[in-house]
């Protein structure tokens, strides 16, 4: 029976799936390697709550309740009573593997491990523990109250029974699961990253400028925002890390990211968190 989740990282995908599980019932313990930003993930996930209240979406008892099940996490020692852990850490397969090897060591043997990665390989994380069996991947859309989708992948050793696990969870949360194989940038970003690339390129030649390109994207395809719109949001170094494990992992050249997208991210333009991306904010 899983009551009790571990969340690691306290990030914007980490606040936001830590509130979506307290919302449904579950006690959250919350830990960052950076002991500020769980009190920002608190406070910002106070503000969310606070949003859904003012909407009607959300009684204020169920607020209430929600907050008084979330808890600051010092340390990884804290999650031995967890039933379940989505990590959400920076997109480093090094980082990934040494917490996915201390979280092997501290939680019991029948705990879920999963990781929010967005397209490192699950295998490869899964190798770093003693149960690949019971390791794999929870991608959650963000802003992760909002979006109902949940990308879940399986990696080479995943069981049919922690797919299924993490699949009841979804629909507890209210989610839609959808599954993954575990190749580079799995469904989502396989499909969304070229195209965001291929947009940036398209303005680095002068085919369009960014709002020209983001207006044939939204009123031409339906899109709701424009892909370099979207770029901003998500970040434009995370856009190029994803572009890099897909351009490594799959060996082909039509991932190359794109130099415009390099020379931005290393003039510190990373979007909407830096102020300046392909539009100011």
């Amino acid at each position: 029976m899983i009551k009790r989740i571990g969340v690691i990282g306290a990030g914007t995908m980490g606040n936001g799936i830590a509130q979506v599980f307290a919302q449904s019932g579950f006690e959250v313990k919350l830990h960052d390697a950076a002991a500020p930003a769980i009190e920002r993930a608190l406070k910002t996930i106070d503000k969310s709550l606070a949003k859904f209240v003012e909407k009607g979406k959300v009684s204020t008892e169920d607020r209430d309740a929600a907050l008084a099940r979330l808890s600051a996490a010092p340390s990884l020692d804290s999650f031995g009573d967890v039933d379940y852990v989505v990590e959400a850490v920076v997109e480093s397969l090094d980082v990934k593997r040494t917490i996915f090897g201390a979280l092997d060591k501290i939680t019991r043997p029948d705990v879920i491990l999963t990781s929010n990665t967005s397209s490192i390989s699950i295998t490869t994380i899964g190798a770093a523990t003693t149960r690949p069996g019971s390791v794999l991947g929870m991608h959650f859309m963000n802003p992760v109250p909002l979006m109902t989708l949940v990308e879940l992948i399986r990696g080479q050793a995943t069981s049919d029974e922690a797919m299924n696990t993490a699949s009841d969870l979804c629909r507890t949360l209210g989610k839609t699961p959808v599954e993954a194989a575990d190749y580079p940038g799995f469904i989502a970003n396989r499909i969304l990253m070229p195209m965001i690339n291929e947009a940036i390129f398209a303005v680095m030649e002068g085919v369009g400028t960014p709002e020209a390109i983001d207006s044939v994207m939204k009123l031409g395809m339906n899109h709701p925002m424009g892909p370099l719109t979207l770029a901003d949001f998500i970040g434009l170094d995370v856009c190029l890390a994803i572009m890099e494990v897909l351009h490594s992992g799959l060996g082909d050249p039509k991932y190359r990211p794109c130099p415009l997208l390099r020379r931005m991210v290393a003039a510190g333009h990373l979007g909407r968190k830096s102020g300046q991306g392909f539009y100011k904010y």
